[in-house]
């Protein structure tokens, strides 16, 4: 079972916070979640409800609702209203700190008691309404302790959505409530990878980040409305409303702050036009005193018969046994938001009128411009700084408005189509889906062939995954094992991982085709096939190796990466254990020098995948067709390329998609890649001589020979082959299929702007030359990217030395065939060279395979 828990701080049965919860929490209810509620009555201790027991507030929510709050709280030793009072008077509001020792007690034990409800009940996610509204300092210290200690626990990890519907100490400004700028003694908001924040407009944004300073995870999104059901008949004849008459509805508190007065005298006003009644739906017990002045303006106006105080009324969304909004909407005229200009909040009932197709009226409110008007939503506004109260032409605008039948009905559809554009139900389940627990979102597919020795070792790394704060939830990802061929104990011991460990999904294909290209292909496909669809939840196919070593953090920080840059590929760190290396210094040095280049380029290209640990999104890896198999012709026969993650990257970036570089994703590659490669390279041949990269077991047989270093001569001679391979592709070919990188600033930091110009300028004459329209094929990118080589090498590695060290050094001597050339037809026999028609010299020269 799935439980949201939400808690509203304002402690009231309905306000514009719970009609917002109840908005959200239908998403979750919906996906089979159920639904828990507090409405805070151990938050606020101005409103007479601390402890009460509920009574009849259920009667106001949907059915799917559970009323509840935590356990224990009223058993907690001088947690007390008198004590809440005194915390905001004395440390909030004046600054003595004499208090805040017994704050820290008493929020570890609430804490201590919401931990133990959350648990009792299972809950996945957590919904906070206003939880910065600084009344109860003690009560929001213990939300964010019981937060990260119960997030930690179970493992979770996003599963809060923190919900600020205005900044309440701007609600009441220069009455020193809640202190003053920068409110010291306020909670602020912190940044947890347990919370996704939400603020309802950018210019609440900015201002908590002013307050609390900058916030990983907040974004901007807006109150939503529900479209509205059949309305109940009856409502004007049960409130005594003539059928015939104006009726415009207020939908507020009762309180001075949201000035009903102004409606009154809108409609005192409005009496020699048309008989406009007035419907005020809130509760008349808050605030006696307003009640109270609001009633006698009525008498003295001489509209006392035509105003409705009718108490609370249900949202929209809940069928009550009396009447709700739902139902007084469907029979007004228009809605009124006459609120007082330094109104903080966002405006539900604006929103409840637009959703009802009910044309409104407001005043220009400090935010009304921020929330509505500068998406262009239609009303009759009245203006604060002609007059305090409604002046006769806005009077006459309005009733202008109640006496045009077809004006309203033009105006209240046009605000319903922008309000279902901006406000509609999309944004709620956009909200849900950041905390919705945890459904699969990346598989990690690891292609296997005669693993058993190394497979155990591998799968618990994988199963061991860690977040920011823990384990990494097993629900976020799954395994696709995918044997090639294995003649060994491989699948069983998968299998038997598998039975030991249910909690993460591994699920064990096969792939007959011999290959590790043909086996990722494979897995990548079982996956993409089988993910779920989730319109704006992405879902990550991630490369990994059974002979490599994958970081505790790596899937999470790969996982990060990709949810922040929205890439189609995010590219792993790649490194090798020192301690492999102790006694071979001199290789060592080789290795590192290449590393080191491929950090800077990485980080300026986003490089390209490796299937030792690379992800790519779903969407992306359909649109170009998943991994490719090239095959290639070996000893008479036909065998597969091993290069499908270098090939299926260039077609991605070719397609337009960006490549991100995710340093702290780590893999750790296994020293024996480097020993089977410098075996060719010491000879004088690169990794895949002629152009041939294969399949081969490289497993080593014996350990002999492991702990004998390179000679200067073949250290250099390794240095040479690995710089030849790694220029053109990670320098050369990200900028020759997206010359639009060379307009990046740190791009053209990197090359300078002249050789940055003159780049880009001569892979459009080579472009142009060729009658090439696109890079991404093999033997249309290799020549272009040679040709580069050659022309721009020494300027590139100027730049390498420069960005990089001095012991980059200079580029590598020419193939001796240019001795002869003369220096006026150098770039024309580059272009002969680098064709490579008949010889297959240029792939050797370059190394096509790399060393390390």
């Amino acid at each position: 079972m799935t439980v949201l828990w939400g808690i509203s701080f304002d402690a009231t049965p309905i306000s514009g916070l719970v009609v917002e919860f109840i908005k959200t929490a239908k998403v979750f209810h919906e996906r089979g979640h159920q639904v828990h509620l507090d409405l805070g009555y151990e938050v606020k201790a101005d409103k007479g409800a601390f402890f009460r027991p509920y009574r009849d507030e259920a009667d106001l929510l949907p059915d799917w609702v559970h009323l509840d709050r935590i356990e224990g709280v009223d058993r907690i030793p001088g947690y007390t209203p008198e004590f809440v009072t005194e915390v905001l008077t004395q440390v909030v509001q004046r600054g003595d700190e004499r208090l805040l020792p017994a704050v820290q007690a008493l929020s570890s034990r609430l804490a201590a008691c919401i931990l133990r409800t959350w648990q009792r009940l299972g809950v996945t996610a957590v919904l906070v309404e206003n939880g910065t509204l600084p009344e109860n300092i003690t009560y929001t210290r213990a939300l964010y302790q019981a937060i990260e200690q119960y997030g930690r626990r179970a493992g979770l990890g996003r599963f809060v959505l923190w919900r600020d519907h205005d900044l309440m100490w701007q609600s009441e400004p220069g009455t020193g409530k809640y202190g003053e700028f920068p409110y010291p003694h306020t909670v602020a908001p912190i940044n947890s990878p347990h919370i996704q924040y939400v603020a309802l407009h950018e210019q609440a944004r900015r201002r908590t980040e002013q307050w609390a300073g900058p916030l990983d995870n907040i974004v901007v999104a807006p109150n939503t409305f529900s479209h509205c059901a059949d309305a109940r008949p009856g409502f004007r004849r049960h409130y005594g409303i003539p059928e015939h008459v104006p009726l415009i509805a207020r939908c507020t508190r009762v309180i001075q702050q949201k000035r009903i007065d102004r409606d009154l005298h809108l409609v005192a006003a409005l009496a020699d036009r048309c008989e406009a009644h007035l419907f005020v739906a809130g509760d008349t017990a808050e605030s006696p005193v307003e009640r109270d002045r609001l009633t006698a303006l009525a008498q003295e106006l001489g509209v006392a018969d035509r105003v409705v105080f009718g108490g609370w009324l249900a949202p929209h969304e809940v069928r009550a046994q009396g009447y709700s909004v739902r139902d007084l909407l469907a029979t007004a005229d228009l809605m009124s938001f006459l609120t007082s200009y330094d109104y903080e909040s966002y405006g539900n009932p604006i929103g409840e009128a637009i959703a009802a197709r009910v044309p409104y009226l407001a005043t220009r409110y400090e935010l009304y411009e921020t929330v509505y008007g500068h998406r262009g939503f239609q009303a009759v506004l009245m203006d604060l700084a002609h007059g305090d109260l409604p002046t006769p032409s806005f009077v006459d605008e309005v009733a202008e408005l109640l006496l045009d039948e077809g004006k309203r009905a033009s105006m209240a559809e046009f605000n319903h189509r922008l309000g279902t554009e901006h406000f509609g139900r999309g944004r709620a389940e956009e909200l849900a889906r950041a905390v919705l627990p945890a459904r699969t979102r990346m598989s990690v597919v690891l292609p296997v062939y005669n693993e058993a020795e190394n497979l155990p070792t591998v799968l618990r790394s994988l199963y061991e995954q860690h977040g920011e704060n823990g384990p990494l939830d097993h629900g976020l990802y799954e395994v696709v094992l995918v044997d090639n061929n294995s003649t060994d104990d491989t699948v069983a011991i998968a299998r038997d991982f598998a039975e030991r460990n249910p909690d993460l999904a591994i699920h064990v294909v096969s792939e007959p085709e011999q290959g590790v290209a043909c086996a990722r292909k494979a897995g990548m496909d079982f996956a993409a096939a089988r993910a779920p669809v989730d319109p704006g939840r992405r879902f990550y196919l991630v490369s990994a190796d059974a002979d490599c070593q994958v970081d505790r953090k790596w899937l999470w920080e790969l996982f990060s990466t990709m949810e922040a840059n929205k890439a189609a590929i995010g590219v792993c760190d790649y490194y090798y254990e020192a301690a492999h290396f102790t006694k071979r210094p001199r290789l060592w040095e080789m290795i590192q020098r290449t590393l080191r280049c491929r950090a800077v380029t990485f980080a300026l290209f986003g490089g390209f995948p490796d299937g030792k640990g690379f992800a790519v999104d779903r969407e992306a890896y359909q649109k170009v067709g998943g991994v490719e198999i090239f095959y290639q012709l070996q000893g008479g026969r036909f065998v597969n390329h091993l290069s499908d993650d270098w090939d299926f990257g260039i077609r991605v970036r070719g397609s337009g998609e960006d490549i991100v570089y995710s340093p702290r994703s780590r893999v750790e590659i296994n020293p024996r890649r480097v020993d089977h490669a410098i075996e060719e390279v010491i000879t004088g041949r690169a990794y895949g001589s002629d152009g041939i990269i294969v399949m081969r077991d490289i497993r080593p047989r014996a350990a002999a020979g492991r702990d004998v270093d390179l000679t200067p001569e073949q250290a250099q001679q390794a240095w040479e082959f690995s710089i030849k391979d790694f220029t053109p592709k990670n320098t050369i070919l990200p900028v020759l299929l997206t010359p639009s990188l060379l307009d990046d600033a740190a791009v053209i930091e990197f090359f300078t702007p002249s050789l940055a110009q003159r780049l880009g300028a001569r892979i459009a004459e080579i472009k142009e030359e060729m009658r090439v329209v696109d890079f991404t094929p093999i033997h249309s990118y290799k020549t272009p990217s040679y040709r580069l080589y050659f022309e721009f090498a020494e300027e590139i590695f100027a730049r390498l030395r420069a960005t990089v060290g001095e012991d980059i050094g200079y580029p590598p001597p020419l193939p001796p065939a240019f001795d002869e050339v003369p220096a006026e037809r150098f770039t024309e026999f580059v272009r002969y060279y680098c064709e490579d028609r008949e010889s297959g010299e240029a792939h050797n020269y370059f190394g096509n395979g790399g060393v390390f």
